[in-house]
């Protein structure tokens, strides 16, 4: 009996383990080798979102999360597929609503932070090491936890063979496609890898292994800062955690209290979340403006 087929699902893309970001300046915003990045991330996503639509899929949500969130180009992706740019409060944090998504695909992911894989970083690359309770801690488990409450289910992703490994550890049964950034760019043939990521995406749509991935508290999370103990000191200081030498220590009982600790950490202070829809507003505007950015310079180098 042919398994059924997930009908709406979300796509969480990044630009790390997409087919043109090479280099860290090319996930970097308004920068020369960007604007091919977010080409090659665009269509990416369009692969995947075309062959979804193809397997079944009745409805494709795909949130744009990397830096500003917005990287992607509409008028390169499959208008049948929703994109969602910039970050929202909630209900989810950082994702907004999942849109009664029943799978979640993780495209274009990168592995932890304290690992080798390509551009190895959790939310952001001043973070050296992340560790919860003694592990290390990478996005796919954030997303994926972040959005299990809706009953939602991680049942593809796709990046670095370590970003690779380390989904499949933390999700048993998640089906995974790499991409080997091991050799140089102009060896690298994007279409036809493109093409062999939306048929691992479109047989994925059938992936009931999976569970909602929820792991249960309470957590203890040791942050190592790449800048040092004075940065460590300051933003300890501003969240009231514990501290020993560049490293950040604190405790969450569930999930959701450790996500959105991570959130704090990484990207507000007390006083910018007191201010967060304007703040929010700015941010966003400044990812519009990148975006037409990447949009003038790719029209002007002949490559839209």
């Amino acid at each position: 009996m042919t398994a059924p087929v997930f009908k709406r699902v979300l796509i969480i893309a990044d630009i790390e383990g997409s087919s043109d970001c090479w280099s860290h300046r090319a996930s970097s915003f308004m920068t020369r080798d960007w604007v091919p990045a977010c080409i090659g991330m665009s269509r990416d996503v369009d692969a995947v979102a075309r062959a979804l639509f193809s397997a079944g899929a009745k409805e494709v949500t795909v949130k744009d999360f990397h830096r500003t969130g917005f990287n992607l180009i509409p008028g390169l992706i499959d208008p049948r597929a929703g994109i969602v740019p910039g970050y929202c409060r909630g209900p989810v944090p950082g994702i907004g609503n999942p849109n009664k998504a029943e799978a979640l695909f993780l495209i274009g992911m990168h592995a932890a932070s304290g690992s080798h894989g390509f551009l190895s970083h959790t939310f952001t690359s001043r973070i050296q090491r992340l560790t919860v309770n003694g592990h290390l801690m990478p996005e796919v488990a954030f997303f994926s936890g972040s959005v299990a409450g809706y009953g939602i289910r991680p049942v593809f992703f796709s990046g670095c063979p370590v970003a690779c490994g380390q989904a499949h550890h933390l999700i048993p049964g998640i089906r995974t496609f790499s991409i080997d950034k091991s050799g140089p760019p102009e060896r690298f043939e994007a279409e036809p890898w493109r093409n062999r990521l939306g048929v691992a995406a479109a047989a994925a749509l059938t992936n009931h292994c999976t569970r909602p991935y929820l792991p249960k508290g309470p957590f203890r999370a040791v942050v190592l800062m790449r800048d040092g103990a004075e940065t460590a000191r300051r933003l300890a200081a501003r969240w009231g955690f514990e501290r020993s030498g560049a490293r950040i220590i604190f405790n969450a009982d569930d999930f959701a209290q450790l996500y959105m600790a991570m959130i704090r950490l990484c990207y507000l202070s007390p006083a910018s979340e007191r201010v967060l829809p304007l703040g929010l507003f700015l941010y966003h505007l400044m990812g519009r403006i990148g975006l037409a950015w990447v949009r003038r310079r790719a029209l002007q180098q002949g490559l839209l």
